[in-house]
């Protein structure tokens, strides 16, 4: 693991990198992907993602995914996803329909004011929860 001195100088680079591929993957999904595939594909993962299929990938993540790892990942994605990705109609739905699965009780403590920008950047909507379980919105 890089120290801190080789991290912060690898950082600036990283993020630049980081910032100019997801700046032009959104530009590319903004002027090639049809608003209607987006919107059938959102709806496909509404009506095929059960309640149970939701819960058991979240139960999997919790096992396989350490606090650690998603408190990292939720980091990188909080600052190095540009402005210019969040501000993208097409990009954003398709995170937010992915995301509003997530439920927060799997968000570290540490990462919980990560998640919250998160989901103010990106309008994700909070995964409703019935009797402890999860239910898709509209279902």
């Amino acid at each position: 693991m890089p120290s801190k001195a080789k991290r912060s100088i690898l950082e600036p680079p990283a993020k630049f990198v980081y910032g100019k591929v997801l700046s032009l993957d959104a530009k590319v999904v903004e002027k090639c992907v049809p608003d209607k595939l987006l919107l059938i594909l959102i709806n496909a993962l509404d009506k095929r993602a059960s309640p149970k299929r939701i819960d058991s990938i979240i139960d999997k993540m919790e096992k396989y995914i350490s606090a650690k790892l998603r408190a990292s990942l939720l980091t990188i994605a909080d600052e190095y996803v540009p402005d210019t990705v969040a501000n993208s109609r097409k990009v954003s739905t398709v995170i937010a329909g992915v995301c509003k699965y997530i439920p927060d009780r799997i968000i570290p403590a540490e990462s919980s004011e990560k998640w919250s920008n998160l989901k103010t950047k990106f309008s994700i909507p909070t995964l409703l929860i019935k009797e402890g379980k999860a239910t898709p919105p509209g279902g």
